[in-house]
């Protein structure tokens, strides 16, 4: 294990258009800065029920829902570091605990019926959840193509673009490539706006000026209602 991270912040999404698109990344040209992986393609896995109960529950709009998925930047290789996430919301305030492993210990240990293969807390939540939901498996793979920046003067404000987002229920692993059934509606991108405070003035001038407004976007939901209306 390599590192925990946690997370407590709001995420704000934004379906835009690519003219839409470029006028924000014009305005943020004097205040924000690419992160540290910049330009990539980040890789998912989603862990559900056999009966898929985690995204439909969480399609019902509840105060609080979670979700467990194992992530990496690009294809990966058995050796490299993957992370294994956990996400909660509540109110609105997104929650993300994630543990650091290479890809062939992750994807043993959420494959075993063992349990306290991670260590500290970030591992112990990890654990219980995967108790207490019980025959967890990998439902849906999830790919996508993002930019993402963070502002010079508060790293915590960050906004990313996310586009060519596509989906597959079979190959349910990192080391395959890319590939799946898309989601997004040709010339958009998935915007979205991450804080732990407000949104600063001159973005939300940018978005009121050019008619953008946030919306209701799973990228796992909209993988699974594709997957429901293809059986």
């Amino acid at each position: 294990m390599t590192s925990n991270n946690v997370f407590e912040r709001y995420e704000i999404k934004y379906l835009i258009t690519n003219s839409q698109r470029k006028t924000v990344m014009n305005a943020m040209e004097n205040y924000m800065k690419p992160d540290a992986y910049g330009k990539s393609t980040i890789c998912n896995i989603y862990y559900d029920t056999p009966d898929y109960y985690l995204i439909r529950h969480s399609l019902e709009k509840p105060v609080y829902k979670e979700k467990l998925r194992v992530r990496s930047y690009g294809r990966a290789d058995s050796r490299d570091n993957v992370f294994v996430e956990l996400k909660k919301k509540y109110q609105e305030v997104v929650y993300k605990r994630r543990i650091t492993l290479p890809e062939r210990e992750a994807m043993f240990y959420l494959g075993s019926d063992a349990y306290g293969g991670l260590d500290g807390q970030i591992g112990s939540e990890i654990d219980y959840f995967r108790f207490f939901y019980k025959e967890l498996a990998p439902k849906v793979y999830i790919s996508y193509d993002r930019e993402a920046f963070y502002e010079k003067e508060d790293d915590s404000f960050r906004v990313t673009f996310d586009e060519n987002i596509m989906w597959r229920d079979r190959d349910l692993s990192l080391t395959e490539a890319p590939y799946g059934r898309k989601i997004l509606p040709p010339g958009t991108s998935l915007m979205e706006v991450k804080t732990s405070g407000g949104i600063p003035l001159w973005m939300t001038s940018v978005m009121s000026e050019n008619g953008i407004f946030k919306t209701s976007f799973s990228k796992y939901g909209r993988a699974y209602n594709a997957l429901v209306a293809t059986h």
